[in-house]
């Protein structure tokens, strides 16, 4: 009787995780800024959010999201300093070539966070506790920021332990001992469970992952649908569902790509809302070529004074990637529905629904188009090199800001430039 075939090598993740990243690049280019609280993201009086706080900062209860002047309230000494997402995107490719150094199978999941596949490469690197201290000392040596590795036999667990190993540590969960490691953790740390999940589960008297792991998956199941399978599973430590679906480095589309810019004071001046629309357009435009994709539908994000939001989205007869024909489209739709004279808090900009547009073009527009995705190829290049505000149409000139620090910016290593057409 046939038997199943073992693997000829034991399942093996890495998740490498930058330390305080953007925190930490500022103090490459302002070594005063070394051990103080710091928080990135914009200065004490505005109204955008923490993207990074320093250790010390979150002492004092800062953490990345809480808006800056809750965060100026919690900790009154820390240093404010706005991003500089042009950094972190150099810093950040220089990471992957690091961690291409390690392994072929390479997922960025974030500007400062990657999977390894690290299966089958003991000869090369060695056991894998060996393979992860050659890693967190060569990632010192050329970026000359510290990380954290969590090594697992799934994505689940390699993730979990890398938070379990901040900072500047490494942690193995051995195979065999991942559902000891993860019970006596709080349930908010398996990846996917948020402050509501976590209320549900706390209501059932879950508090501890040991604890949901004792439950039956059919249980699990009749309360939370597939999700509660999944948690069964991650529960155990097994890559079941969210973002774990694929393999590492399976490259999947993105389902939407968006942008929004918060007024640091609210405004009804058209030219301005105007030419702020102007300015995100051109910010979704350029991720989309970098991924190579067009785009068949745009939602405008409206919010105004008194918080009251509303999102209206326009199917486009032919899908574009370009700047000036998406700021037509939102600029349209803005029009139509906002209600003149009353002051704006947020705008955003959304595409969706990606589409190839091969065959559906006349050669008139596909020339004329061609031109125009030339001349926005060359102006996204100077922005990869000058920053994103270096280059921006003249209708976009009144709107510039500063581009908001997060975790997945347009050109994301290993993800948006491998794949840009010639």
């Amino acid at each position: 009787m046939a038997t199943a075939r073992q693997p000829a090598f034991p399942r093996t993740i890495f998740h490498v995780d930058m330390d305080a990243f953007f925190v930490s690049v500022e103090e490459l280019y302002d070594p005063s800024l070394q051990g103080k609280a710091v928080v990135v993201g914009g200065q004490r009086n505005e109204r955008g959010v923490v993207s990074a706080a320093s250790y010390e900062a979150r002492k004092f209860g800062v953490h990345s999201a809480m808006p800056l002047r809750t965060a100026a309230k919690n900790c009154p000494h820390a240093i404010f300093v706005d991003g500089h997402p042009e950094r972190y995107r150099e810093c950040s490719e220089k990471v992957y070539k690091v961690l291409q150094e390690f392994s072929p199978q390479v997922e960025m999941a974030s500007i400062d966070e990657a999977y390894l596949d690290m299966t089958g490469t003991a000869r090369l690197h060695g056991p894998p506790l060996k393979a992860a201290h050659k890693l967190h000392q060569r990632m010192k040596e050329e970026t000359l920021l510290n990380c954290s590795i969590g090594i697992g036999s799934s994505r689940l667990i390699a993730k979990v332990s890398s938070a379990q190993a901040k900072p500047n540590g490494v942690l193995w969960i051995v195979p065999g001992k991942e559902a000891t490691f993860l019970a006596p953790l709080n349930v908010r740390e398996i990846p996917g469970v948020g402050k509501v999940m976590e209320k549900h589960l706390h209501d059932l008297g879950i508090m501890k992952v040991g604890d949901l792991a004792r439950l039956e998956e059919s249980e699990l199941e009749q309360r939370f649908g597939k999700w509660g399978l999944a948690l069964a599973g991650k529960a155990r430590g097994e890559d079941a569902g969210g973002w774990f679906d694929t393999q590492v480095g399976a490259h999947e589309e993105a389902k939407s790509i968006s942008h929004e810019h918060t007024f640091n004071e609210d405004t009804a001046d058209i030219n301005q809302l105007e030419s702020t629309l102007m300015r995100l357009s051109e910010m979704v435009a350029r991720r989309l070529r970098e991924a190579n994709l067009y785009t068949r539908t745009l939602q405008l994000k409206l919010r105004y004074k008194d918080f009251t939001t509303i999102t209206r989205a326009r199917t486009l007869p032919v899908p574009t990637q370009l700047d000036g024909e998406i700021f037509e489209q939102i600029r349209t739709l803005f029009r139509k529905h906002w209600k003149r004279g009353s002051q704006v808090r947020l705008l955003g900009v959304q595409a969706s629904h990606f589409e190839n547009p091969a065959g559906q073009l006349n050669l008139l527009e596909t020339a004329q188009q061609q031109k125009w995705k030339d001349a926005l190829t060359v102006a996204d290049r100077l922005r990869d090199r000058f920053g994103e505000s270096s280059v921006t149409l003249a209708s976009g000139m009144r709107g510039q800001f500063r581009e908001r620090t997060h975790e997945n910016p347009a050109g994301l290593p290993g993800k948006g430039k491998s794949r840009r057409e010639p």
